[in-house]
């Protein structure tokens, strides 16, 4: 009997495949993508027939594939047109609904943090001045420690003697000694922090966000006046950085998340 047509099945069954093949990073014969898939032989590959034609799977030798370059090339076109911080609003809007404070994304750019989204209710009487657009050196933010770290001893020293480490407040870490020390600390914990290092009166926790690399590309925190700061808020900082970093395609383990 002629097997039915119905699109939405082909569809369905085509995406089965590609998870396959996905699972496997050698080549696969179509024995054995009939018996992982349960399809039938000639069912597989009528449909992989046709994913070869588009490059969505690539031929390897006859009755052996693997998945196609076609596959690479929208992943990149995907990536280029959704940025960082398209990907991390929701997340951002989610921590601060947990927490009504202000919550900020950054990056960096040189020695310096750059702000470039911001998401706060206002409700704050003191000011927290993390403005998009905003710049802070490295050593004295959570977030720009975080950079310092992913760089390592040799290149935090280099960074120091750039930057003489000038102190911003009477807490910020003005030798290269203090802040190896919070460093160290910052990577057992997995979130970084600053304690009116900055900004008097203000405090700061931030975690990584990571491309589908491993690379440290921006850094999710949350600025809250001293007093309100609550020590839990790091852990859950940490977990919406790794949903944001989850969601750019970043899988725990992988490339420069190693260390």
């Amino acid at each position: 009997m002629q097997e039915p047509k119905n699109p939405i099945q082909v569809i369905a069954r085509m995406m089965k495949l590609l998870d396959l093949l996905a699972e496997h990073p050698e080549p696969l014969g179509l024995k054995q993508i009939s018996q992982i898939s349960g399809l039938h032989p000639s069912t597989a590959h009528r449909i992989l027939n046709a994913m070869a034609t588009d490059r969505v799977v690539d031929r390897v030798e006859p009755g052996s594939y693997r998945l196609g370059m076609r596959l690479l090339e929208l992943g990149n076109l995907v990536k280029s047109r959704i940025g960082v911080r398209e990907l991390a609003l929701p997340g951002m809007r989610e921590l601060h609904a947990q927490t009504g404070e202000t919550v900020n994304l950054s990056v960096r750019r040189d020695d310096e943090i750059v702000y470039v989204e911001r998401t706060s209710s206002g409700r704050s009487a003191m000011r927290v001045v993390h403005v998009v657009g905003a710049r802070a050196a490295l050593h004295i933010t959570a977030a720009g420690k975080l950079f310092l770290l992913e760089e390592g001893s040799a290149k935090l020293r280099e960074y120091a003697k750039r930057t003489d480490l000038a102190p911003h407040t009477k807490n910020s870490l003005a030798s290269v000694t203090l802040l190896e020390r919070d460093l160290e600390r910052i990577q057992r914990q997995g979130w970084a922090t600053d304690d009116e290092e900055a900004e008097l009166g203000v405090r700061c926790v931030a975690a990584a966000i990571r491309d589908d690399g491993g690379r440290l590309i921006a850094a999710l925190s949350l600025s809250t006046p001293a007093d309100r700061m609550k020590p839990q808020w790091g852990s859950l900082v940490k977990a919406a950085a790794d949903k944001i970093s989850n969601a750019i395609g970043h899988v725990p383990g992988a490339g420069m998340d190693t260390r």
